[in-house]
């Protein structure tokens, strides 16, 4: 797929810097990368683990851990898909040949991870080995996206229009799969037959955002050329180590997308067993991300750590009023989702901008391209928190007695379990959120020589 070149103009300038900065297909045909990012955040983020406990019957700690897995291993391939695309030259340039077979691929896993052709057990090992293919696609077309940015735009203005644009559509892909594809296993009749259904429009989506985002940034595809012989990957994992601001910001991803993580994979037990109604799960996903399509206009204004502390005050505070959800009516559950969206809106803009800034930063300090190698790591700490949250949901379940069930439909649940599943909900996500703020106070600390 790649082709390495060590020759040819080692100084040329990025896109941006020749034509003015990005031009609206370039930025839209970004921002459409985010309907493969939000729909596998999304999609078995909150039906992947009731997938497992409640139509195939697994253990909720043995489902946690097959959601957790797959993205495990990614912690150790990110980086090194980073690398790669660092060093890859095509005529399609450095990073889009990724992002095009990538999401194709993963759009066959997330077909094959729902495809459902066993009960059980047997299910449940189909199950992981589709997520695990899912996992793995997802790496070689997240890493080469989350690193465009910093090719795409020089200003640190621009920079913040494309990521805005892609936690946009990150809400429109939220919205899309998060209200489809419960209504979808609905009408294929629940059970392994209706995820079939979810699965499949779940492989649509990620397709077209895939195509879309190729084909939108082929006039911006050819990044800075560099020498292939780079630093080595040991030393380029040094420089990371060095940068203060930028651990930081993986600290903090890390404990963010643990809260997001533990959000969608307890909505559907929430819904289920603390409003009663199972129905209500694509309502919540709404209320919780139409925030990211509103508010971006409000948090582009603000900057940095100072803007992230503010969304995640909102953030945290949706979460606590949570706790509370037993004695409130739906409607006031639905403002209280919002609360926490529009803060989670803001959280996902300021991380997302601070990353590529780090590149920046990082090759000018440098003078060296490893923005792909710096993405694949933050792009793993942001999947390991992602598959990290429904991991501690799972045990949350397991420890407080949640009963499995292999009919399609949830079981009836003790005061214990229930207990449970609402403290998860709202408690472990506000406590992540806290400790992700706390962490991000090193990011302006200067990085070393």
């Amino acid at each position: 797929m790649a082709i390495t070149e060590t020759g040819g103009d080692r100084t040329a300038p990025p896109a941006s810097a020749r034509t003015g900065g990005p031009s609206r297909r370039v930025r839209f045909g970004y921002a459409s990368g985010s309907l493969v990012t939000g729909t596998f955040t999304t999609l078995p983020g909150l039906l992947l683990l009731p997938y497992l406990t409640d139509t195939l019957g697994v253990g909720a700690a043995l489902a946690g851990a097959v959601v957790f897995l797959p993205k495990a291993w990614d912690v150790v391939l990110n980086p090194f898909v980073g690398r790669a695309s660092d060093r890859t030259r095509t005529r399609w340039g450095s990073r889009r040949p990724y992002v095009l077979w990538g999401g194709l691929v993963m759009a066959l896993g997330f077909a094959l991870t729902f495809a459902g052709p066993l009960p059980g057990a047997a299910g449940a090992w189909f199950t992981a080995a589709g997520y695990l293919l899912t996992a793995t696609a997802f790496a070689f077309f997240q890493v080469p996206y989350v690193a465009m940015p910093a090719e795409l735009a020089d200003r640190e203005e621009d920079r913040m229009r494309l990521v805005a644009g892609r936690v946009a559509v990150i809400g429109v892909a939220a919205l899309v799969t998060g209200a489809a594809a419960p209504a979808l296993v609905d009408a294929g009749g629940g059970g392994l037959a209706g995820h079939r259904y979810a699965g499949a429009f779940g492989a649509v989506v990620v397709a077209l955002g895939a195509v879309w985002v190729f084909a939108g940034t082929r006039t911006a595809g050819g990044a800075p050329r560099v020498a292939a012989d780079g630093p080595a990957l040991r030393e380029q994992f040094a420089a990371a180590r060095a940068n203060p601001p930028f651990m930081a910001l993986l600290r903090c991803v890390v404990l963010q997308s643990v809260a997001t993580g533990v959000l969608l994979a307890g909505a559907p037990y929430f819904a289920d067993h603390v409003l009663h109604d199972s129905s209500g799960v694509g309502p919540l996903v709404a209320a919780f991300v139409a925030p990211n399509l509103l508010t971006m206009p409000l948090w582009s204004r603000l900057r940095g750590p100072r803007g992230y502390a503010l969304a995640s005050a909102l953030f945290i505070a949706g979460c606590l009023l949570f706790l509370a959800s037993p004695v409130l009516p739906q409607g006031a559950v639905l403002v209280t989702m919002a609360l926490a969206g529009t803060g989670h809106a803001g959280q996902l803009l300021f991380l997302y901008a601070m990353l590529p800034d780090c590149v920046a930063r990082d090759t000018a300090r440098t003078g060296r391209r490893q923005g792909g190698v710096l993405s694949g790591v933050f792009t793993t700490a942001e999947g390991l928190g992602v598959a990290v949250g429904p991991f501690l949901y799972g045990l949350v379940l397991q420890l407080t007695g949640y009963v499995s069930s292999g009919t399609g439909d949830a079981a009836a649940q003790s005061l214990t379990a229930r207990v449970g599943i609402l403290a998860g909900f709202g408690a472990l996500p506000a406590l992540a959120a806290v400790a992700a703020v706390l962490l991000l106070r090193a990011y302006d600390r200067p990085g070393r020589p």
